[in-house]
């Protein structure tokens, strides 16, 4: 479309630059519609765990006659966890200033850490999820530990894929750089890591630090 093509508008100050229509302008740039996107993902997860954290106030009271959290809930062991995932932020926050920087070496050896502590932080999850079976409160005991395991299962689920995303970005970063493609992504898991602790913390703090003192 030429200059000539573009109505005389008398509102429009000399010099400036032609109004283009909206359907005219063309797509939008990738890394706004992949940002856009990923927010959107985002806040469907922090919804879906809404559902999840209210189903279990409902039914946190609905042991059936068996076990509460305050027999079931070992916190020494859950504080453990709680500080490897918030460890593992801040190693992420590292690796992302070692993004910034361009070194290949220390982005390598933040994302190592950040994963190295993800995985120790589903271990122990995975392990009070066994203990708390072999003593019978599985989660077909009662709806209270329905909804437990539901709810922080869930999370674990959510570190597990996180780590193997993480280890998707060390591989590409290692062989391919620091491409844009390849920096958006890391930004993206960014956001997703930090996101995992903001729920963490709201499960420590409403599941287990009320269920125990409950």
């Amino acid at each position: 479309m030429s200059m000539m093509d573009v109505p005389y508008d008398s509102h429009r100050l000399e010099g400036d630059a032609p109004r283009v229509n909206i359907s005219e302008a063309g797509p939008a740039p990738k890394r706004i519609v992949v940002g856009y996107g990923f927010w959107i993902f985002l806040l469907s997860d922090f919804v879906m765990f809404s559902g999840f954290f209210a189903a279990y106030a409902v039914l946190s009271g609905a042991t059936a006659g068996g076990p509460s959290g305050r027999t079931l809930f070992d916190l020494t062991n859950v504080a453990i966890e709680t500080g490897c995932l918030l460890l593992s932020s801040f190693t992420c926050g590292l690796a992302r200033l070692a993004v910034q920087h361009r070194s290949q070496l220390w982005t390598q050896v933040a994302l190592a850490m950040t994963g190295l502590l993800g995985l120790v932080f589903v271990i122990l999850e995975v392990r009070e999820f066994w203990e708390m079976a072999a003593q019978g409160a599985g989660p077909g005991r009662s709806a209270f530990l329905t909804s437990f395991f539901t709810l922080v299962g869930c999370h674990g689920l959510h570190v597990t894929l996180g780590g193997l995303w993480l280890a998707t970005m060390m591989a590409q970063i290692w062989f391919k750089g620091f491409k844009p493609t390849i920096l958006l992504r890391f930004y993206c898991f960014s956001l997703f890591w930090h996101a995992l602790d903001i729920i963490w913390v709201a499960i420590f703090t409403l599941v287990y630090l009320v269920g125990a003192g409950t």
